[in-house]
């Protein structure tokens, strides 16, 4: 047997005992009562008697309702039952570029950073979708395969730099390529892939790899991160600080400038939509709008079991000992002799005061 909440069990561990010793000073106290009228002998005599045992019994009788309402609190489970849940949703695999431009500080505190954000912000609004991540430079991998524990997901969107691929630049074909590499095609869901980068591209296969997504009935949504007038990229030392900005081969400081009209033809090939990160992620609930009219498909199975509640036996238990303890009668009724004989004993003793007067 399991408790669910146990916390009334210690209630009930503390208040048996004080209910047992109220019960019994409120008894003393009543017989104290008595005593303090007459002999007790004698008003048993002339009236009603204790029945001392039914009290007793009563006694028990509440304590053990109050203990078994207390046991009911606590939600006594044994035994299990099961039930297979089906997981609906979408599968989305975030192409998330942490090429070196990224570090670029035009999106406070800087477009990389920004974008990993808006990331673990997407998860908290997916609501059982399944999440992928593949990050990408001058090549690509997967970080995280489709989940929807997006707990452990965000541990592994945490470590997203650009240091994890040593082969700089930006291949969004490639990018695109491998994300198509972690779906399932075998179940019915819709596919997308969301495309997070500046968009600036340095390999020709882009669009091909755009086509060949929509060809297999995946969708290509892209978030452009950055200004179209550029933004210089910081070089950091080992301490995290800006040691200055990165140049090109004649000493002029390089610009990382937003391509948004590859961003949009990305977006226009692969049936999606393309959307400028704003400051303040505002793009954001636009593109969950988006997600959340596809179709969704069975992800998975899942067998769920839990314990069978088992609180209303006892709730019937203690129903029981209250309507027992109220069937058990306070007082015992003499015999018709006994009577005679205590109405004796009240005639002499009004006889007895009368003569006393």
């Amino acid at each position: 047997m399991e408790f669910a909440k146990p916390f009334f069990l210690y209630i009930a561990i503390i208040l048996v005992p004080l209910a047992f010793l109220f019960l019994r000073w409120a008894e003393r106290r009543r017989q104290a009562a008595i005593a303090r009228i007459g002999s007790p002998a004698l008003v048993a005599r002339i009236s009603q008697s204790v029945n001392r045992r039914g009290r007793r019994w009563q006694i028990g009788l509440w304590v053990m309702a109050m203990v078994m309402v207390l046991v009911a609190l606590a939600r006594p489970q044994w035994g299990t039952e099961t039930q297979e849940v089906k997981q609906q949703g979408i599968e989305v695999m975030v192409a998330l570029d942490v090429s070196n431009s990224m570090l670029a500080q035009d999106i406070k505190p800087d477009r990389l950073t920004r974008a990993k954000l808006e990331i673990s912000d997407l998860m908290d609004r997916l609501g059982g979708d399944e999440i992928g991540l593949v990050l990408f430079s001058g090549a690509s991998f997967i970080q995280f395969p489709l989940t929807n524990d997006y707990a452990t997901a965000r541990s592994f969107l945490d470590n997203a730099r650009p240091s994890v691929i040593s082969k700089q630049g930006t291949n969004i074909g490639d990018a695109i390529r491998t994300a198509l590499t972690g779906f399932d095609f075998d179940r019915s869901s819709q596919k997308v892939i969301v495309l997070i980068t500046d968009g600036e591209d340095h390999e020709a296969d882009t669009m091909a790899m755009a086509q060949q997504a929509a060809d297999q009935g995946v969708l290509l949504y892209t978030i452009g991160f950055g200004s179209p007038d550029g933004e210089p990229i910081p070089e950091y030392d080992a301490q995290g600080q800006v040691t200055g900005y990165k140049t090109d081969q004649q000493g002029q400081v390089v610009l990382s400038k937003l391509d948004e009209a590859t961003l949009q033809q990305i977006a226009d090939v692969g049936h999606g939509r393309y959307f400028h990160a704003a400051t303040d992620g505002s793009e954001l609930p636009a593109l969950v709008t988006e997600l959340n009219t596809l179709q969704k498909g069975e992800l998975s199975t899942q067998t769920e079991s839990w314990g069978i509640e088992r609180f209303q036996l006892f709730l019937w238990l203690g129903l029981i000992a209250l309507l027992a303890a109220e069937f058990i009668p306070d007082r015992i009724w003499r015999k018709s002799s006994d009577k005679r004989a205590a109405m004796g004993s009240h005639w002499l003793l009004a006889k007895k005061s009368e003569g006393n007067s």
